[in-house]
């Protein structure tokens, strides 16, 4: 969204708040059918932006850590740490190191955890 030389931000809590309470009522008003020009559709996508750019100045979100992910990966695929260490080739005890923050995995096991836990490499490398 290009802003115009008088386009307001959310500048407060009150506001937000406001904002959100306004996109939950449009949102049943609008669908992948509703015209472009529809004056509910150009109004959410109005506040939808401002909302987006208050979010992102007031709650960034920041890069997820490597133990998080693999627990969430854990977690979504069913696997305890036993059968994480069978998926990646590694013992359990060195599962364990990993994911107290012990050790850090080699590129080989990286490799492993990019392509069989579906995590991004940029992740895994801590990048």
């Amino acid at each position: 969204m290009t802003a115009c030389p008088n386009t307001r931000m959310i500048e407060n809590k009150t506001v937000y708040n406001a904002a959100m309470a306004r996109i939950e009522e449009l949102l049943p008003l609008v669908n992948d059918d509703t015209p472009l020009d529809d004056k509910n559709l150009i109004e959410l996508d109005l506040l939808s932006g401002l909302v987006e750019e208050y979010e992102d100045a007031h709650y960034p979100i920041g890069t997820p850590s490597l133990i998080g992910t693999i627990k969430l990966r854990m977690y979504e695929m069913n696997l305890n740490q036993t059968a994480l260490a069978g998926l990646l080739g590694i013992s359990t005890s060195r599962v364990s190191d990993l994911l107290t923050g012990k050790s850090e995995p080699t590129l080989k096991v990286a490799r492993e955890m990019s392509v069989k836990l579906n995590i991004y490499a940029d992740i895994v490398l801590g990048v």
